[in-house]
């Protein structure tokens, strides 16, 4: 798989005349179609990190390059911005229509395609996140749930290569949270669309092909995510957010249990403790 984008030495700070850095020396590179969450307390550089990689903001050290374009140059940046969206945490903050349609539409609108052009884009983008019967709706009416995917969908019109999301599922219920879930997997298998998702929910954060956990502006793993939640001294060192079931197990190992960590999803850590209770595992 080939490169989509790599991040050499990149630094950056907000205060010029700082001398702390909000981003340290990170490298690496991100592969066409990857899914990538980024997990990391308040305030380690999530966020900025991700403000990078679409040029929101520029490096003050070091290059970050998408499709091998420099973000850096200006020329560049149209481009980029259409390359990598960017879905907020709030959707009340992205959506900008009183009509779902018009919304959706705003993006392709700006580009100057054909009217035709932007209908199929409308509707394949509302389709892609489960939003098609919803194409004459009042946005202000909808749920939140559905407000988050009619924003994915207004990113999807632009036809990107990548996605970020900044936490988008933090302001939603359990259910609401699922469904954005499961389209974003849909995107970014069916479509080969990169995902770069920001969140503090370990089961969101174990959907992904890799994990990197930020602390104090440095990369500081780099790993898929089941390796990363079945490291009890990582969990703790970097105060990851970890499910009950987790926690469970987690507990159940310091007291000499040997419960497999191979699968920590939701059934996973129940299965784990049903064989334990039917005396299949020894102490």
């Amino acid at each position: 798989m080939e490169n989509f984008i790599k991040i050499n030495n990149l630094k950056f700070k907000y205060d010029p005349s700082s001398k702390n850095l909000n981003l340290n020396n990170i490298s690496l590179n991100v592969k066409k179609g990857e899914f990538i969450c980024i997990l990391g307390q308040n305030g380690s550089g999530k966020s900025t990190l991700v403000k990078n990689l679409n040029a929101l903001i520029l490096p003050t050290g070091g290059k970050v390059y998408v499709n091998d374009m420099d973000t850096s140059n200006e020329a560049f940046n149209f481009e980029i911005h259409r390359l990598i969206g960017l879905v907020l945490q709030n959707p009340e903050n992205q959506i900008i229509s009183s009509i779902v349609e018009e919304d959706v539409a705003f993006g392709p609108e700006n580009l100057n395609l054909a009217p035709e052009e932007i209908k199929r884009r409308v509707n394949s983008a509302l389709s892609m996140v489960g939003m098609e019967r919803y194409l004459k709706s009042i946005t202000y009416k909808l749920s939140g749930g559905q407000k988050q995917k009619v924003a994915i969908a207004g990113v999807l019109a632009m036809h990107p290569q990548c996605i970020i999301l900044d936490e988008p599922t933090s302001m939603l219920d359990s259910y609401s949270r699922k469904e954005i879930l499961i389209a974003l997997k849909k995107i970014n298998k069916q479509y080969n669309i990169n995902i770069i998702l920001i969140t503090h929910f370990m089961d969101e954060a174990l959907l992904a092909d890799r994990v990197l956990v930020v602390d104090s502006g440095k990369v500081c793993i780099d790993d898929k995510p089941q390796n990363v939640f079945s490291n009890i001294e990582l969990v703790e060192k970097y105060r990851l957010s970890i499910s009950q079931g987790v926690r469970l197990l987690f507990e159940l190992r310091k007291r000499g249990y040997q419960v497999p960590l191979n699968d920590l999803s939701v059934k996973g850590c129940a299965f784990a403790v049903e064989k334990l209770l039917e005396g299949n595992t020894c102490h």
